[in-house]
């Protein structure tokens, strides 16, 4: 007989984690033998009990998913990583490729995707959620060139001006017209706003 495929969950919201434990404990061939509440931890668990399959968040406290999965990348290259998230955006599934990542499941899925996804990642393959790889495929392009896209990246939603001005040896009034600029091609209001239309489309 297999042995079983042996898991490591990091969720940082304690009611999914349970719940997800619970959905995985119940099929016969995979065992939960670590669970982490935060980045850090999960690398801490992951060297001590060697799972087959790291199961992780995108976002966590202390070091994200993509943080966590590229150091089990150098630390325990065996083991294979799935990024499991609510903000299935198709920037997100393409950094977390780029990372290591060799599932990338969003929370919503079927109870029963996540062990499929396990399993087929302990084989040895990959596994993308369709609808977020179609989206990926049907994303249009960004607008805004490098340059604007390293100032709205540096601004985000709210950071003073003043302090990317420093960070990217800029003048203030200099970040100001990119900013304009940035507003006017995004159709945004403001920089939040932009930041945020920049976000859902994976321009940032």
């Amino acid at each position: 007989m297999n042995e079983n495929i042996r898991v490591l969950l990091a969720e940082d919201d304690e009611l999914i984690r349970d719940a997800l434990v619970g959905l995985l404990e119940r099929e016969t061939d995979l065992r939960v033998v670590a669970t982490a509440r935060d980045g850090r931890e999960a690398i801490e668990r992951a060297v001590l009990h060697a799972p087959d399959v790291a199961v992780v968040d995108l976002q966590m406290p202390k070091l994200d998913g993509l943080g966590v999965i590229g150091e089990l990348q150098r630390v325990l290259p065996r083991c294979a990583g799935v990024i499991l998230t609510g903000h299935g955006h198709p920037h997100a599934l393409r950094t977390a490729l780029a990372s290591g990542a060799r599932g990338f499941l969003a929370k919503g899925a079927p109870g029963t995707a996540l062990a499929d996804v396990v399993r087929r990642v302990h084989d040895g393959q990959r596994y993308v959620d369709p609808v977020i790889a179609a989206d990926a495929l049907t994303m249009r392009p960004s607008p805004l060139t490098t340059r604007e896209t390293e100032v709205l990246a540096a601004v985000q939603e709210d950071r003073p001006i003043r302090d990317v001005a420093r960070e990217l040896f800029l003048s203030t009034g200099t970040v100001r017209n990119y900013l304009a600029t940035i507003n006017r091609k995004l159709g945004a209001e403001n920089r939040s706003s932009a930041y945020r239309v920049a976000r859902e489309n994976g321009w940032v």
